[in-house]
């Protein structure tokens, strides 16, 4: 079997190991889920040592299927780490074991501490905003690592005393994987942190300052693209970790979307876009986050992107099988729509919990307007698909406005994706080129491409699109507009009344 590139993929609530060849062929796989604890209303909490031990699982599992098809361990030159971002781990320097539980990404506990941040600036939410490109949210590690310093007691003392070290998933992998002997990150992950000046891809001591956090805990910042160190112990011994990125600017590089002006969107339980704006930081003035997407080697310049969310996606196809019981599978959502050629005329804003980028609005309510004798559960299956590319549409269009660069096409992964009948909606709605792979698991692929290019694996450059020609191009799909402009635009406007009406609408949210 010719060389093999590696990926450790640690999710939100999974994590797996992947195994590619050189055109991205995954020849081996495993993946395992981890626990979730939900002690409190808005908390969701991880066991860091839970989540190693499932990795090592997973590559164990993998390596013996690889053996059934007649590889062996030894192909694996090296291995990448890709991650959910922002999830807080904080762990002895001396023992190696963690503080306390990771306080996850989704965790909003940190409710008050942002409000307590954002009454220290003139600035509100937007204290430091430029420096790091996020506004003060409990979406982000500082707040999170703030709060375990005001309310765990064992984690202030080790933060005090000078016994604790802080990472992100990639970073407490990492320090576990090589024995505890490398405490570093990448400058994708850093940026996540609210502790990393964007522009300079530093630590900042005013920002450390700020969160009243001692600069020593925190990793060492590298490249996207270099050897960090080798793994000890297991079938892997001695085989290098060479590629680190977050999960989504991991979708984005396995998308290959590498110049300034191409994005993908991951359609998952809601949907993650990554709009590329090259080697320069664009302050968004329409609610988008900037954020480094991945930094291709110790000597290449950063690449930046703007972040969008969408709150409700797969999650609303998921609404209308468990509460209205108008499917059976999620699968069956795109056949439903395909049996009608529009929605009826009606339009569904899936504001469960208010409007996220470019709408900003936590007071708007989940509507379904414009339903007439007419309208069917055919129709509202296919509105529900609209809802989610309506969406994108509106976030693309803010990164355009942002950035100044129009989009070329759309690349996307995810499991919205496997319906050709929301891809065709896509595609109609933003009268752009929408375009799939085959192989979907860009994330997995997006940090082994790293790692591979760290060692000079393939041929593959980062920051060549053109060496990776052959990776992942087999069998990609693309849709195309097929509506007219002024048909489009009519669905448009429809959209946008329907989003104005549903705003504002919950009068104390």
């Amino acid at each position: 079997m010719p060389d093999l590139v590696a990926s450790i993929d640690a999710g939100t609530t999974s994590v797996r190991f992947m195994i590619f060849n050189e055109f991205a062929e995954v020849q081996a796989s495993h993946g395992l889920e981890f626990t979730q604890y939900f002690d409190h209303p808005g908390w969701q909490d991880q066991d860091a040592h839970e989540i190693v031990d499932k990795v090592l699982e997973c590559v164990d599992q993998a390596i013996k299927k690889l053996e059934q098809k007649g590889g062996k361990a030894s192909d694996i030159k090296v291995v990448g780490i890709t991650n959910q971002r922002e999830t807080t781990v904080v762990w002895s320097k001396t023992t190696g074991k963690a503080l306390t539980r990771a306080i996850a990404w989704p965790d909003t506990r940190t409710t008050h501490t942002v409000r307590q941040l954002a009454e220290k600036s003139d600035k509100g939410t937007d204290a430091v905003k430029l420096e790091t490109g996020l506004p003060l949210s409990t979406y982000f590690a500082a707040l999170k690592l703030r709060w375990m310093l005001d309310n765990i007691p064992e984690v202030k003392k080790a933060h005090d005393e000078g016994d604790m070290l802080f990472g992100t998933v990639d970073c407490w992998l990492l320090y576990n994987l090589t024995g505890g002997e490398v405490h570093l990150t990448d400058a994708s992950n850093a940026s996540r942190t609210m502790f990393m000046d964007l522009r300079k891809q530093t630590w900042d001591p005013k920002l450390c300052d700020f969160f009243g956090i001692k600069m020593e805990i925190l990793p060492e910042i590298k490249s996207s693209s270099e050897v960090y160190g080798k793994i000890k112990g297991g079938a892997l011994d001695g085989v290098e970790i060479a590629g680190i990125v977050g999960d989504q600017m991991a979708a984005l590089i396995g998308q290959k979307a590498l110049s300034p002006g191409e994005a993908k969107n991951t359609y998952g339980t809601g949907a993650f876009l990554l709009y590329n704006t090259g080697t320069k930081v664009v302050d968004s003035k329409n609610g988008l986050l900037s954020t480094i997407a991945y930094k291709a080697g110790p000597n290449a310049e950063p690449v930046y992107a703007l972040e969008g969310s969408i709150a409700v996606c797969g999650s609303g196809i998921k609404w209308l099988r468990d509460q209205l019981g108008l499917i059976k599978e999620a699968s069956e959502v795109g056949d439903l729509a395909s049996q009608v050629e529009d929605s009826g005329g009606i339009y569904f804003v899936t504001a469960f919990s208010g409007l996220l980028c470019p709408y900003w609005d936590d007071c708007a309510s989940g509507m379904i307007i414009g339903m007439t004798g007419y309208t069917d559960k055919r129709h509202f299956a296919r509105a529900t698909i609209e809802a989610a590319c309506y969406q994108t549409q509106a976030v693309l269009a803010a990164c355009e406005r942002d950035s100044g660069v129009p989009l070329a096409s759309l690349q996307v992964d995810g499991g919205m994706t496997n319906s050709d009948v929301a891809m065709q909606i896509q595609a109609d709605i933003l009268g752009l080129t929408v375009e799939r792979p085959e192989m979907r698991e860009t994330t997995a692929l997006g940090s082994a491409l790293l790692a591979g290019a760290a060692k000079g694996l393939f041929g593959w450059d980062i920051s060549k699109p053109e060496t990776l020609s052959k990776v992942n191009a087999k069998g990609k799909q693309a849709f195309k507009p097929t509506i007219s402009e002024e048909k489009r635009k009519e669905l448009l406007h429809g959209w946008e009344r329907a989003v104005e009406r549903s705003r504002g609408w919950l009068e104390n949210p």
